[in-house]
C-alpha cells in the first residue's frame, strides 16, 4: 500500500553561506548545531523522508555526513545553473551524493519562480537542467522541487509533460507516500525540534484544513 500518510522535511543552507544569499532566503539557513538537534529528531520519526534544496556546498560539508553518521538518506535537489559556483556544490560533488546514494533531483536551472515561464525558459527549467544533472549522475533525473514554493496548474502540467515521476512543494503539510505531489515543510531560521515537532504533529484539523486548501488553490489557479 502506498497511501499512507508520510512527512517530507525539508532542508537548505547550513552554517555560514559562502555565496549572496538572495533577498529572503537567510530564514531558511540554520546553524551547525541546530541542523544536528533537527536532524536528530526527524530521523527519530515513522515515515518521513528528508530533502535539501538549492545545492548549496554546505550540503556536502555538513548535510551529507550528518546523514551517513545516523545512516540516513536524503534528496537532494540541485540548481543546474549553480553547478561549480561559490559556495554551490560542483560536478564532483554531485557525483559523491550518488555514490553514498542519495538521490539527485532537479531544482531548474536558475532559481527563479516556474510560474509564467516562456517556453523557451520552460525547456531550459524542465529539460535542460534536468539533463545536465542526468549527465553528470549517469542516470534518468526524475524528481523535481518547484523553486520558492511557487506552482499553479499550468507549471504542474509542463512537469507531468516533462515526465517527472514526483514533483516536491513547500506547502507544509503531510504528503501520500504513493502521490505524485508531495508537499513538504521547511526548515527555518528560527526552528527547533520541539517547535518543528509541534508545527508536524500539532497542527490540528484547523491547521491541516488550511494547510490542504492553500494548495488546492495553487494546483487550480
Amino acid at each position: 500500500m502506498t497511501d499512507h500518510r508520510v512527512i517530507n522535511i525539508l532542508f537548505h543552507g547550513i552554517g555560514t553561506p559562502r555565496r549572496e544569499l538572495e533577498p529572503g532566503e537567510d530564514r531558511y539557513w540554520v546553524t551547525v548545531d541546530r541542523f544536528h538537534a533537527i536532524l536528530d529528531e526527524v530521523v527519530s520519526w515513522p515515515r518521513v523522508r528528508l530533502s535539501f534544496d538549492d545545492g548549496n556546498a554546505s550540503d556536502l560539508e555538513v548535510g551529507l555526513p550528518a546523514l551517513l553518521e545516523r545512516q540516513a538518506s536524503a534528496t537532494f535537489f540541485l540548481i543546474a545553473g549553480r553547478l561549480g559556483e561559490p559556495g554551490s556544490v560542483g560536478a564532483d560533488g554531485v557525483q559523491e551524493l550518488r555514490r553514498y546514494g542519495m538521490p539527485v533531483g532537479s531544482h531548474g536551472m536558475w532559481h527563479r519562480p516556474w510560474r509564467g515561464l516562456t517556453p523557451r525558459q520552460a525547456t531550459e527549467e524542465f529539460h535542460t537542467a534536468r539533463d545536465r544533472l542526468a549527465e553528470l549522475t549517469g542516470e534518468p533525473v526524475d524528481q523535481a522541487a518547484c523553486p520558492l514554493g511557487r506552482y499553479d496548474r499550468t507549471v504542474l502540467s509542463r512537469l507531468r509533460a516533462a515526465g517527472y515521476d514526483r514533483v516536491f512543494t513547500s506547502d507544509r503539510r503531510p504528503a501520500r507516500a504513493g502521490a505524485w505531489l508531495q508537499p513538504r515543510y521547511s526548515v527555518r531560521a528560527e526552528d527547533t525540534p520541539e517547535s518543528l515537532r509541534d508545527i508536524v504533529f500539532g497542527q490540528g484539523l484547523l491547521g491541516r484544513a488550511r494547510a490542504s486548501a492553500a494548495g488546492l488553490v495553487k494546483r487550480w489557479r
